[in-house]
């Protein structure tokens, strides 16, 4: 019960928080390196970091509400939340490689994950759909029979890896 308390209380700091942390990015100067005690950050290709910033904010704000959905969700689609996810992740790593010369990093890269969530999904569906007509189960039931048991943060991220 303890647990769970300080859990919520701690989602619901953050859900809390997120208008905050959206308008972050106007404490960075709109210059093109941005110096600050823990780093130095040099925008070459956006030329002005304040920009790049705000542009992040934008993509790991969502990013974060979407992981909280993700890691407290108990349905049996909660799997079809990892696309918006990696396309969030997808970016923000684009966002700062653009700016980092690195190597072109390619949509194909989220192929895999794709070719196993969206079948994954479309079976417990099928299957569900099945259970519907063959038992004569009402949806709301069979939801509540694949919703998953309550577990902590370490206890779920072992499940999905």
């Amino acid at each position: 019960m303890k647990k769970g308390l300080v859990s919520g209380t701690i989602i619901a700091t953050i859900l809390a928080v997120t208008p905050y942390l959206f308008t972050i990015y106007e404490s960075v100067p709109a210059t093109k390196v941005w110096n600050t005690f823990l780093f130095t950050y040099d925008s070459k290709n956006w030329e002005d970091a304040n920009l790049v910033m705000w542009i992040f904010s934008s993509k790991a704000i969502p990013l974060l509400l979407l992981l909280i959905w993700f890691f407290t969700n108990r349905h049996w689609w909660f799997h079809a939340l990892l696309v918006p996810i990696i396309m969030y992740v997808y970016q923000i790593f684009r966002l700062f490689s653009d700016d980092q010369n690195y190597d072109e990093f390619q949509l194909i890269y989220m192929l895999p994950v794709m070719a196993i969530i969206i079948p994954s999904i479309y079976l417990i569906r099928a299957r569900m759909f099945n259970r519907i007509n063959e038992a004569n189960k009402s949806l709301e039931e069979l939801e509540e029979e694949l919703k998953l048991s309550p577990k902590n943060f370490w206890g779920k991220l072992k499940d999905y890896f």
